[in-house]
């Protein structure tokens, strides 16, 4: 837990908060732990793999993990070189841009239920609503990653404008070729590119990327890693999140950067008052830009 301000008596205290709670002790109950800490993190190991699927998002962007509220990202210009003995030195001034990411955005989902539902319902209902709650997490950090892209203005990104593209089945190898090359003319390397299912398909009826999927994992396909194109070092992220019609081509290694102050964590928590208690799913991160031009937009 690397959030000191939410959690400052670390483990200790976050097992002493949980002692008081409902939830918890229905969940020593049921499970097979022995002691609080056990089950707990049992319920968390639950939770991240259903948040797993909906965590694209972070397929496509640089994820920091941090202790501070606040990074600056330094962005070094172009050095020049020269050959000894023959020219002078160049005298390269020293610019440098910065890029400050605060850590300050907490997104959350919280599951609550009655004393008294808690007592009656079976496990696998409650079990089932933390799995939602941190679905609902992940799938709202990825929607902000996509809106930290969508949000560049034409004209800072790859190629100075919006690319223009053929739309849902109409998408095809040469759309992905040119939204590939006016990243790469920038001097980056796109990794991956963005599309909705409509895009795709397009695209899957393709061979360059039917042949893709033979090699591609099970479990990768799932959670919307479509394809691996070899040859342009490129992977294809499918996902409805991704408003139909607008495709990200990005060189995730320089475009932006998520932070993560607090990764994905599971909270019970007690409402004495009102009888009622339950399950809080919280992360805090921070989101910026570094380099624009790392990202092409199609339309």
């Amino acid at each position: 837990m690397k959030d000191n301000d939410r959690f400052p008596d670390g483990w200790e205290g976050y097992l002493e908060a949980a002692k008081q709670s409902t939830f918890a002790r229905r969940l020593m109950k049921e499970s097979a732990y022995k002691d609080l800490a056990g089950a707990l993190g049992g319920i968390h190991d639950r939770v991240i793999e259903a948040a797993k699927p909906e965590l694209l998002g972070r397929e496509m962007i640089w994820v920091v993990p941090t202790n501070e509220a606040l990074v600056r990202f330094y962005k070094q210009k172009l050095a020049k070189a020269y050959q000894v003995g023959e020219t002078a030195p160049p005298e390269v001034p020293e610019k440098m841009e910065t890029q400050d990411v605060q850590a300050t955005v907490e997104l959350a989902s919280k599951m609550t239920f009655s004393r008294s539902y808690i007592e009656d319902a079976p496990w696998a209902v409650l079990q089932r609503a933390g799995e939602e709650a941190a679905r609902a997490v992940a799938q709202l950090e990825t929607e902000k990653i996509i809106a930290l892209y969508t949000g560049i203005a034409a004209g800072n990104l790859a190629g100075g404008a919006v690319q223009s593209t053929n739309d849902g089945a109409s998408f095809a190898w040469a759309d992905v070729v040119k939204l590939w090359a006016t990243v790469k003319k920038e001097n980056f390397v796109p990794k991956v590119l963005c599309i909705n299912p409509a895009e795709a398909e397009g695209l899957l009826a393709q061979n360059q990327f039917i042949q893709s999927l033979y090699y591609a994992p099970e479990q990768v396909i799932r959670r919307g890693v479509f394809a691996d194109i070899r040859w342009l070092d490129l992977r294809i992220l499918v996902s409805t999140l991704v408003t139909a019609a607008t495709k990200l081509s990005i060189d995730t290694d320089y475009a932006a950067v998520m932070l993560v102050r607090r990764d994905l964590t599971t909270e019970a928590f007690e409402d004495p008052g009102n009888l009622k208690t339950g399950l809080i799913v919280s992360e805090r991160i921070g989101l910026g830009v570094l380099r624009s031009k790392a990202v092409a937009k199609g339309d």
